[in-house]
């Protein structure tokens, strides 16, 4: 004799086991509206587009797609996929020797545990865009109409160098959200915004992008943001000198890796043959940049500075080591079989390795040169708390953007834009204007 209470704990045993099995492949659209993109009607409509001329943005994106890893990153792979198709440089390593942008890379406005879990706000997407060296416009639904949206729809479809990601109410599809995919109906979005994206008009060339995964990126971010304010109003500095010596005392122990990071590594080969033209105009840039950063009467100072406690050589000593432990790797040689050598002012060091095949790394910054462009890039107001009036006199017109050569100005707002960018995500305050810094 079988209890009558078995059968039901048996039936609610079931019950679990197969909620906790059920699972979802692929999902029914309903047509209309949705019209299936391989479907005899979706090509018709792909080739009447095509023939009008409203798919030239289709083949960038196509060449660059990629399906997201997790059901909550639809936002960080479609920036990146749309990243990528621009032909935006990240700046940094992906994986290997390569620099792709990658949703992994892409959490400088939110950690990706937390993305993965509950997804991503329109805000720190845009933040993320702009982060990451992107031109970007963003409009929510109550700040345009619906003749401007397709306007825009137009502008992006007709060019290939322009693309929109847009947010939808996903309730016409019948869709859920990643929570809850067999329930509902709980939908992903509400609002409908979206952002166009284009290249700028010059990529940045120096420090490149602030946007990075790099911990001593993050602390030395954090650093200049709140803790130089209060070094210099703390502190009774009396000279330019005190001020940098207030500042550099307490620099985060890993700034030698944030400069082991940005050190760029080419093949001479590479750099005369295999390189896009564009790649080829940034690495000039670069170079150039560099040298105006030189001139400025603020690295005079921090030169001076720099070579009064003894760290004059330390820090372009740090970029060449990962200059050659650069050229290790993409030459595929043992560390004893490179003979180096390194050209203090351009500092652009060859790397011979089996035969006579040679490495050149290109405009590798310096301890100085960071420094001073890290200064320049602090928004004015840092230095307020200075005591001494002619001091502060003083200290403004170093930083000063006002007398700069245009290419170094146009570079240094750019790095002022992104850590105001940076902090504004960090504080939760980008849903507040989606426009960047000024």
């Amino acid at each position: 004799h079988i209890p009558e209470s078995f059968g039901a704990s048996l039936l609610s045993i079931t019950q679990s086991v197969i909620m906790s099995m059920a699972s979802l492949y692929r999902r029914f659209l309903p047509s209309p509206p949705a019209i299936d993109f391989a479907s005899v009607e979706g090509k018709l409509i792909f080739n009447e587009a095509l023939q009008k001329g409203t798919m030239e943005g289709f083949f960038r994106l196509i060449s660059y797609f990629q399906t997201q890893s997790e059901p909550a990153y639809c936002g960080l792979a479609s920036l990146s996929m749309v990243l990528n198709s621009l032909s935006i440089d990240p700046g940094r390593l992906w994986k290997g020797p390569w620099r792709w942008f990658d949703e992994s890379m892409l959490e400088c406005c939110e950690p990706l545990e937390v993305v993965k879990d509950k997804g991503i706000s329109f805000g720190k997407v845009v933040c993320l865009a702009h982060s990451s060296g992107a031109k970007v416009e963003a409009f929510r639904t109550n700040q345009i109409s619906i003749d401007n949206f397709r306007k825009y729809v137009v502008k992006c479809s007709t060019s290939d160098n322009c693309h929109m990601i847009s947010t939808y109410h996903r309730e016409v599809f019948k869709q859920m959200n990643s929570s809850n995919p067999l329930g509902g109906p709980v939908y992903l979005y509400v609002f409908t915004n979206f952002m166009l994206i284009s290249r700028p008009h010059r990529e940045p060339g120096l420090l490149y992008t602030l946007s990075c995964k790099d911990e001593s990126w993050n602390s030395i971010a954090k650093y200049l943001k709140e803790d130089v304010p209060r070094l210099v109003s703390s502190q009774d500095v009396d000279t330019i000198e005190r001020i940098l010596y207030a500042v550099f005392k307490s620099l985060p122990s890993n700034f030698n890796q944030f400069i082991r990071w940005m050190a760029e590594i080419r093949r001479t080969e590479d750099v005369s043959q295999n390189l896009s033209p564009e790649e080829k105009s940034r690495l000039n840039l670069k170079q150039e940049l560099l040298k105006q950063v030189q001139d400025t009467e603020l690295f005079k100072h921090v030169d001076k500075f720099l070579s009064s406690v003894g760290y004059e050589d330390n820090l372009p000593n740090v970029a060449a080591q990962a200059c050659s432990q650069g050229a290790e790797i993409l030459l595929e040689v043992e560390p004893d079989e490179t003979d180096e050598t390194c050209c203090r002012e351009t500092c652009v060091k060859c790397i011979k390795g089996l035969g006579e095949e040679k490495m050149k790394v290109g405009a590798c910054p310096s301890g100085n040169d960071v420094f001073t462009a890290l200064l320049l890039a602090l928004p004015p107001q840092t230095w307020s708390g200075i005591k001494d009036q002619s001091l502060l006199q003083e200290m403004n017109q170093l930083i000063s953007t006002v007398s700069l050569p245009t290419l170094l100005q146009q570079e240094v707002l750019h790095l002022r834009r992104q850590l105001q960018m940076l902090k504004r995500c960090q504080e939760n305050k980008e849903d507040e204007d989606l426009s960047a810094p000024a």
